[in-house]
């Protein structure tokens, strides 16, 4: 096989491997906000509270991506089931901080003790130089991520007779 060809396959395995991941991630933090009572949705937004700390809308719109009333939204749902609360600033009163409770947060935290262990188990086997490429590849995944997301929407607010035609690459199990 090519040097080439070995790297396509290299490349679509990691793809393959990265997007079982996420799904799984994705269906553990759906358990989670199923027992929690909220949509999958809003508890990711309750993590990246957990993430900032204590935030206003405007800021946890501008991390998410969301609209600032989409956001009140989500505030709201979260408010509802009493996993955030809103504060206002002690020196500005218009001003409104987003903050998780921290007592109804950590029975939500417990839910990710499974998790924890789990990746604890997977990360002991690495060694600090294998766990600093791994931090590098998860911050610079993470930009990339933001850039496609950024891209996406930009790809949404155009009309659709005016989009550029997408074609989604086809790896080897595919064809």
């Amino acid at each position: 096989m090519s040097r080439a060809k070995a790297r396509a396959a290299l490349l679509g395995e990691l793809e393959e491997a990265m997007r079982r991941s996420s799904a799984q991630g994705v269906l553990y933090g759906q358990a989670v906000a199923n027992v929690a009572g909220i949509a999958n949705s809003d508890l990711e937004c309750m993590d990246i509270l957990y993430l900032e700390g204590r935030v206003t809308a405007g800021r946890l719109a501008e991390v998410t991506g969301l609209t600032t009333g989409a956001i009140t939204g989500v505030v709201d749902r979260l408010e509802k089931a009493g996993l955030v609360r809103r504060e206002r600033d002690e020196h500005d009163r218009r001003k409104v901080f987003i903050s998780v409770i921290p007592e109804t947060g950590a029975k939500i935290g417990e839910l990710y003790v499974p998790m924890q262990q789990a990746m604890e188990k997977v990360f002991s086997a690495y060694s600090d130089e294998e766990l600093r490429l791994l931090l590098r590849f998860a911050n610079e995944g993470y930009k990339g991520v933001l850039a496609a997301t950024t891209a996406l929407k930009g790809l949404l607010d155009t009309p659709p007779e005016k989009r550029p035609q997408l074609k989604l690459k086809k790896h080897p199990r595919q064809t």
